[in-house]
């Protein structure tokens, strides 16, 4: 029964763990996302340079603007002919054929929609290319997590409750008649109470000995495993030494508690002799 209540509370530890550590992998990527996030507002193709740089006041009046850059025909040019392989095909291109553009950066991803809105309605921008759906993908996929992880520290640390509370209960049924007589003769509540204790402290620690090191094996399989596929590095995965500590602590507190309250919870109905 010490090693199912181990291996149970253990794996409440781990999927607990998990969400937690997704919901720190997509915080970490949607702060990158938010720190290199522009987008690009095209001017109206019958604006010159000049035209589309006065836009930028009422691009600047904008709460959620945190800077923007006006980029000329000829820089749009110089970055498309650039990025190209063979370029020498493209080196008599005039940068007639380009428009004009604004690359923004906004203050907070989550106003980003509301934002473009904004920008959009301004006279003399023609377009937007932005990556919204990226965005709103990160946002929501967060949250979501951030929801579930919640719920499931909630739910795992109420099982993990249970288990301990009869672990302890089953240690101590067969120990009824010792429990009493040692009442009857003069033993404190504490005296009888402290060895219980001990165990679920044991129980709690050992459990969460067991899920780091079983969220550190899976963590690095996981990290291994998008490294190795994710050929264009979009998902940015957290070293697990950034983690460790926090989730050691995290793990040892949640066992500690569990272990402790389960356990004194569960001895004290057996002291009223």
């Amino acid at each position: 029964m010490t090693f199912a209540s181990i291996g149970i509370m253990a794996s409440c530890l781990v999927i607990m763990g998990s969400f937690v550590l997704l919901a720190l992998n997509l915080e970490r990527n949607l702060d990158a996302l938010m720190q290199e996030n522009e987008f690009l507002a095209y001017v109206d193709e019958d604006m010159s340079d000049e035209q589309g740089m006065a836009l930028g006041k009422d691009i600047a009046a904008i709460d959620n603007v945190a800077e923007y850059r006006y980029i000329t025909r000829e820089e749009a040019r110089e970055n498309f002919v650039s990025e190209l392989e063979d370029d020498s095909l493209y080196s008599d291109l005039p940068a007639s054929v380009l428009r004009g553009r604004f690359s923004i950066q906004v203050k907070d991803i989550d106003l980003l929609a509301d934002t473009i809105a904004q920008v959009r309605s301004i006279a003399g921008i023609a377009s937007i290319s932005a990556a919204l759906d990226v965005a709103n993908g990160f946002i929501t996929l967060r949250n979501v997590t951030v929801v579930i992880a919640m719920i499931m520290v909630v739910v795992l640390v109420v099982v993990s409750f249970f288990i301990i509370s009869n672990a302890i209960k089953l240690a101590t049924s067969g120990r009824e008649g010792e429990i009493a007589i040692m009442k009857m003769v003069g033993a404190t509540n504490a005296f009888v109470r402290w060895p219980f204790v001990v165990e679920g402290i044991l129980l709690g620690v050992g459990s969460a000995i067991l899920a780091t090191l079983v969220q550190w094996g899976i963590y690095q399989l996981l990290t291994e495993a998008v490294n190795v596929y994710s050929h264009v590095k979009l998902v940015y995965i957290i070293p697990f030494q950034e983690l460790v500590k926090p989730l050691v602590f995290t793990f040892g507190g949640i066992g500690l508690a569990v272990g402790v309250l389960g356990s004194l919870i569960t001895i004290n109905k057996f002291l009223k002799v």
